[in-house]
């Protein structure tokens, strides 16, 4: 009876449905390691960004540069609990023309194996405003103070302020003041007091012009508040970025660098020429340029992880297959380690990945990977012509793996494309098996036999 028991577990452990099944276990089972991998990947790219954010919030941070604008003071009365109260509040006229010119002189500032690109702004602004209409602003005016209006000009991180700020109006050279108050157009950055005069305003312009260096972190961005507004941006950066609500009209990218020039007009943007209050959030229209590391390779490591469970289940067929072709018995431990063995490769390249160039990363994680594995099948298989097989299975797996990482755009369409030609090959090898027979006598008859190597 004992004998009788051991012989029926022997079948069932030999059977081929039981194998897929404990096979399939297996798989879910390895999504454990693989979702402490992505863990692993995510908390890495978080100390990365962790320590850029510290490097920028001692250089500066990304930069938006915003203005200059004319604020007016002004009263006007309303009523309040049948009250009549007069308030104060500040009316902003933007500049006609606004020319900005920047030279970006880019680094790259270290922190042990973390990087993160900085720069220093050369900032050339000049133009003109015509004298403030407040006729065109519909309000009930009762006084216009005049002799404390200011212009101010917003900088995103004053800590980035590596010079003086030389501000002339109509040649006349000023005194900038940090900090503004009264006006919250702008969180931060400088004015410059203006006294204006209500006689004589009549077709009365104001030109200006200042310079300043500016030292931000990523990017470098703008706020098109002139009627027509003309910014022109140079560096040396071979990896830029355009963002924000426009993209350059013109933009040159070479071996030694970008040139880029945007040219925006007052109705390709959401607020107008002249308000009061806090009607408008001029923020939306910013644009300018991002300074891009040339690698990201915890995106790349995070896309590649995705194919983790893939892998292991396309190899734990080809496993699979050739158990039941070869009549090879494999354990289910066997099974196991190769797995692991696959999901070590993550590890490998997300730690070679920090150290070195990410393609290169990747080859030295594969070569290792498939020459251990396919050692340790060879211990398994005994067969040469299988250990061949299994060896050229995974450098073509990493190898479609590799460029589906480099075809961003097409990841979808290459991946799809390789997982039906997969499918495709399995249907064809495995046309012949009878599931419910896994007797040696059987599987001969169905299946190709493979020949053992002669000694």
């Amino acid at each position: 009876m004992k004998n009788e028991k051991q012989s029926t577990w022997s079948k069932i452990a030999d059977s081929a449905t039981f194998k897929s099944m404990l096979i399939g276990v297996l798989i879910l089972l390895m999504l454990i390691p693989v979702n402490m991998i992505r863990q692993l990947i995510a908390e890495r790219e978080h100390t990365s960004e962790s320590v850029a954010s510290e490097i920028s919030s001692k250089w500066g941070d990304r930069q938006t540069l915003t203005g200059p604008i004319i604020v007016v003071p002004y009263k006007y009365n309303m009523m309040d609990n049948n009250t009549l109260k007069e308030v104060r509040d500040y009316a902003y006229f933007l500049p006609e023309e606004l020319d900005i010119e920047a030279g970006m002189d880019p680094e790259i500032r270290y922190r042990s194996i973390y990087k993160v690109v900085v720069y220093q702004a050369n900032i050339k602004v000049k133009g003109f405003f015509d004298h403030p209409n407040f006729e065109k602003l519909n309000r009930a005016v009762t006084s216009i103070d005049w002799a404390n209006a200011f212009v101010c000009i917003g900088i995103s991180d004053m800590r980035g302020v590596r010079s003086e700020i030389a501000f002339n109006w109509n040649n006349d050279k000023k005194e900038v003041a940090s900090g503004i108050s009264g006006t919250r157009i702008v969180e931060s950055g400088v004015t410059v007091k203006i006294p204006l005069s209500a006689e004589n305003s009549n077709n009365k312009t104001y030109a200006f012009d200042f310079n300043m260096t500016l030292n931000g972190s990523s990017g470098l961005f703008f706020i098109p508040v002139g009627k027509t507004t003309k910014a022109v941006v140079l560096s040396s950066w071979k990896s830029p970025s355009f963002d924000g609500a426009f993209l350059p009209d013109q933009r040159e990218i070479t071996s030694s660098g970008f040139n880029s020039q945007w040219n925006v007009f007052n109705y390709n943007r959401n607020f107008p020429q002249m308000w009061t209050g806090d009607s408008y959030h001029i923020d939306s229209s910013e644009f300018g340029t991002n300074l891009l590391l040339p690698v990201d390779h915890y995106q790349k490591t995070t896309r590649s992880v995705k194919y983790a469970i893939m892998f292991i289940a396309l190899t734990f067929l080809v496993f699979f297959l050739v158990e039941l072709i070869s009549h090879k018995r494999i354990h289910p431990l066997q099974y196991l380690l190769v797995s692991i063995g696959l999901v070590l490769f993550y590890s490998l390249l997300l730690a070679l990945s920090e150290q070195m160039n990410f393609n290169l990363a990747y080859a030295l994680s594969a070569v290792g990977i498939i020459s251990l594995i396919t050692a340790y099948s060879h211990s398994i298989f005994k067969q040469t012509k299988q250990t061949v097989v299994m060896g050229v299975f995974l450098i073509m797996l990493y190898l479609f793996l590799y460029v589906v990482l480099q075809l961003e755009d097409m990841a979808l369409l290459i991946g799809s494309i390789g997982l039906f030609i997969a499918l495709a090959v399995v249907m064809y090898i495995s046309r012949k098996v009878d599931w419910y027979h896994t007797q040696d006598d059987d599987l001969s008859q169905s299946l190709p036999e493979i020949t053992p190597d002669k000694e």
